[in-house]
């Protein structure tokens, strides 16, 4: 019998979740003061309401191959026939904040990389002392908005030189598109402003009229033996 209680894990979980939030929240309050935007915590209320489709992944990774090999040579398990983990994809999230420990397997696709149609792809060396959770062990928030909320360039952000480059669409519509379009396909694409009009209500944006904001406001692609970080374009 495990030592640990399910009501103790549950109260753990719920207890990092909440600092966790807690953290995103500031970040996207520091990215709304960046943004110049009238009310900057206007990218944190789309995290903070009742019905937000934020979630907390965690997912366990068996060892690696090599490890793996060797403990079926010494009589301990079957044989490895490939590595175990998530291929390359985005997170259509507003924020994806990871926790990992010393395991390796992030990396990341730059976007001019990317854009050249290059497959390369930077190893990001893991750091236990950042907030990036041998079997590998990840846990990942997704901060998202109300499926129902609508997203659409800030009036900040638009000008007579400088028109919205997208209609305005859900979170949920938006959501939909990554089942639908593959990595190297902008899923933005799809929301053109010449494609269909719509309001201009919704709070998710950057000072570009584009959808994601990162910290650097350049989206790109990651990918890892173990879950992802990174901020999706």
């Amino acid at each position: 019998m495990p030592s640990v209680s399910v009501t103790s894990v549950f109260q753990v979980v719920n207890d990092y979740v909440e600092a966790v939030r807690q953290l995103a929240c500031h970040v996207l309050d520091l990215l709304g003061e960046g943004l110049g935007l009238r009310d900057p915590t206007s990218l944190t209320r789309l995290i903070t309401a009742t019905d937000n489709d934020s979630l907390i992944r965690i997912n366990h990774y068996p060892p690696s191959c090599a490890a793996a090999a060797g403990d079926h040579k010494s009589g301990g398990g079957p044989a490895p026939t490939a590595a175990i983990g998530f291929g390359e994809h985005t997170d259509p999230q507003i924020l994806s904040v990871l926790r990992a420990n010393d395991a390796d397997g992030l990396q990341l696709l730059l976007p001019d990389a990317a854009a050249a149609g290059d497959s390369v792809w930077v190893p990001v060396p893991p750091d236990p002392s950042a907030f990036f959770v041998n079997p590998r062990l990840s846990t990942i928030y997704f901060a998202a908005p109300p499926l129902h909320a609508r997203i659409s360039a800030l009036p900040e952000t638009v000008a007579a030189g400088a028109p919205r480059r997208y209609r305005a669409f859900t979170w949920a519509e938006y959501k939909r598109t990554m089942y639908t379009l593959r990595l190297s396909h902008n899923r933005l694409d799809l929301f053109h402003a010449g494609d269909g009009d719509g309001d201009a209500g919704g709070l998710l944006r950057t000072s570009s009229g584009r959808l994601n904001v990162t910290l650097n406001l350049s989206p790109f692609a990651a990918t890892e033996n173990g879950v992802l970080v990174q901020f999706a374009k």
